[in-house]
């Protein structure tokens, strides 16, 4: 195996783990920036009404993209597994 498939091989590995955590994160931050901006107005520092919140979306956004999380993942998998005979021979 040359270095250039294994930097590619690293370079698709890297990005599914980009892809795919981002799209559990990035609601979850979301929402923790506009539970704070409600704080800071509001005076309230309460911990469970950051937390909470966040919680329940990165809990929805697992429900939700479950699906589309698992299929991308296989997707992905079955291409590696195809390509090993090209990538050992």
């Amino acid at each position: 195996m040359s270095p250039e498939v294994f930097v590619e091989l690293l370079r698709e590995a890297m990005l599914m783990v980009i892809i795919l955590v981002s799209a559990i994160i990035i609601p979850g931050l979301l929402i923790g920036l506009l539970v704070a901006v409600f704080q800071a107005a509001t005076s309230i520092n309460e911990q469970t009404m950051s937390f909470l919140p966040r919680l329940l979306i990165t809990l929805l956004a697992l429900s939700w993209g479950g699906n589309w999380l698992v299929n991308k993942f296989m997707d992905y998998t079955l291409n590696m597994v195809y390509s090993i005979p090209q990538l050992v021979g």
